[in-house]
C-alpha cells in the first residue's frame, strides 16, 4: 500500500496520542494538519510560528521517534506555519520551517513577496495610523505599596506581592492570584506590584490591563485580521498583570489566545499577576487547561479587613489630606463599615466633605448621617 502524507501522520498520531496526556494531545496534535509526502519528507502545516516553537520545544524527540517508525531514520519533518496575511493580499500564505531533529536546511521560505510583510508590530494601545511601539505600563502611580497598609486580612497577598516586585518571573509566585470580594484592594495590589517593578527595574516591560479591554482587543484583532500581531504583542511583556480575570469567562476565543500568551510568558520566565473576584475553584465556563495555570503559582486571598486595620486605613487618609477628627468618630466609622476598604474610604472623604463644604464641625452625629448612606444598621 503506497503510503501518503495523511496515512503517515494518522500513524504518527496514534503513536503520539498513547505516548502524552490527553489534553495535550487535544492542545498541541489536533489542530495539525498534514501536508505532502515527498521521499522521507513529512510537511505538516501548523497554526503559527509559537505552534512550531513550542512543538519544537517540548515534542521533537516524541516527533522524531513517530516519524522513524513510519519512515525509516532517514525521515524528515517540515513545518508549513499558516500565517494570516494582514498586509493587502487576502490570500494566505505560509512559512515554511525545518524540525530540529533534521539535517540543517534553509530555514525560511515565504510563499509571497517580503514587502507584503508588515515592517510594523502593532500596538493595540496606540491610536492607528500612528507609528510606535513603546509600550506604556497603564499603571495608576498613585496605587503603591505604601498606602496599602498591612493587616491580618492581606498580609499573605501583600507579602507574596512584594516577592514577585522584588524578583518578577523568579520567584515560584508565578502565576500570582489575587482574589476576593469587591472593594478589598486587588487592584490596588496588582498596580503597587507593578508600580514597584517599574522602580526597581526600569528596562522591564510592565503591562497593566483590564480582562475586559484585553477581550475587546482580541476581539478587534479578529475584525482586522490581525490576531497574529495581537499574540506577539502580549509577548514582548515581561510583567503582564490582568485585571479581573474571571471576566473571560465563557469568552473561549479571548481564552484560547490568553492560554498560549500565558504559556509564551511562563515558558521565558515572564511574571503573570492576576486578579479576581472568586478563586480558580469557583470560577465558571473558564477552561481546565487554564484553570490548571491558574494554580501554578500561588493564589492569595484578600478578605474584610480586621477592625485594627481599618482603624489604620483611616487614619492614613486622613494624615494624607491633612486632617483631624476626634478618635471616637474614627472608631465609629470602623466598627460600623467593615464590608470593604473602599466602602471605609467613601465614608471618612464624604465625612471631610461635609465638614468642609458645610462648615459643620465633625461631630459624632454627622458621622452617623454619613455612615447610614453606606450601610442599613448603624450601631
Amino acid at each position: 500500500m503506497n503510503k501518503t502524507a495523511e496515512s503517515v501522520w494518522d500513524n504518527c498520531l496514534s503513536f503520539i496520542k498513547d505516548n502524552i496526556q490527553e489534553q495535550a494531545y487535544k492542545t498541541w496534535f489536533e489542530p495539525i494538519k498534514s501536508v505532502e509526502l515527498t521521499d522521507n519528507a513529512l510537511y505538516i502545516q501548523v497554526p503559527s510560528k509559537f505552534f512550531y516553537e513550542w512543538l519544537e520545544e517540548h515534542y521533537v524527540k516524541l516527533l522524531k521517534v513517530a516519524l522513524t517508525k513510519e519512515l525509516g531514520k532517514n525521515a524528515k519533518l517540515l513545518y508549513k506555519i499558516k500565517m494570516e496575511n494582514t498586509y493587502g493580499n487576502k490570500l494566505p500564505f505560509t512559512e515554511q520551517l525545518p524540525s530540529a531533529h533534521r539535517s540543517p536546511v534553509k530555514t525560511q521560505e515565504i510563499d509571497v513577496p517580503v514587502q507584503q510583510k508588515n515592517p510594523e508590530l502593532r500596538n493595540p494601545f496606540i491610536i492607528p495610523g500612528i507609528r510606535n511601539l513603546k509600550i506604556e505600563s497603564q499603571l495608576n502611580a498613585n496605587y503603591s505599596f505604601d498606602n496599602f497598609l498591612e493587616g491580618d486580612s492581606n498580609r499573605l497577598a501583600r507579602s507574596a506581592g512584594m516577592a514577585v516586585a522584588n524578583k518578577p518571573g523568579g520567584t515560584s509566585f508565578n502565576p500570582l492570584l489575587i482574589f476576593g470580594g469587591v472593594g478589598l484592594g486587588k487592584t490596588h495590589l496588582a498596580h503597587a506590584i507593578g508600580v514597584e517593578i517599574k522602580d526597581k527595574y526600569p528596562d522591564k516591560t510592565v503591562l497593566y490591563i483590564s480582562a475586559e479591554i484585553f477581550t475587546q482587543q482580541y476581539i478587534d484583532s479578529v475584525k482586522k485580521n490581525t490576531r497574529n500581531d495581537f499574540i506577539h504583542f502580549y509577548q514582548l511583556i515581561d510583567v503582564l498583570i490582568i485585571d479581573d480575570v474571571q471576566f473571560l469567562s465563557g469568552k473561549t476565543g479571548t481564552q484560547d489566545v490568553f492560554f498560549h500568551i500565558f504559556n509564551y510568558l511562563h515558558q521565558n520566565g515572564k511574571q503573570v499577576i492576576l486578579t479576581s473576584d472568586k478563586a480558580p475553584v469557583d470560577m465558571q465556563d473558564i477552561e481546565q487547561r487554564l484553570l490548571s495555570r491558574f494554580k501554578w503559582g500561588l493564589s492569595a486571598e484578600l478578605h474584610q479587613p480586621d477592625y485594627e486595620t481599618r482603624i489604620s486605613i483611616l487614619k492614613n487618609i486622613l494624615y494624607r489630606d491633612g486632617v483631624e477628627i476626634p478618635e471616637e468618630i474614627i472608631e465609629y466609622v470602623a466598627r460600623n463599615i467593615k464590608s470593604n476598604v473602599r466602602e471605609l474610604e467613601g465614608a471618612i472623604i464624604s465625612l471631610i466633605a461635609q465638614s468642609s463644604f458645610n462648615k459643620k464641625e465633625v461631630t459624632l452625629e454627622l458621622a452617623k448621617q454619613v455612615v447610614e448612606k453606606f450601610v442599613k444598621n448603624v450601631k
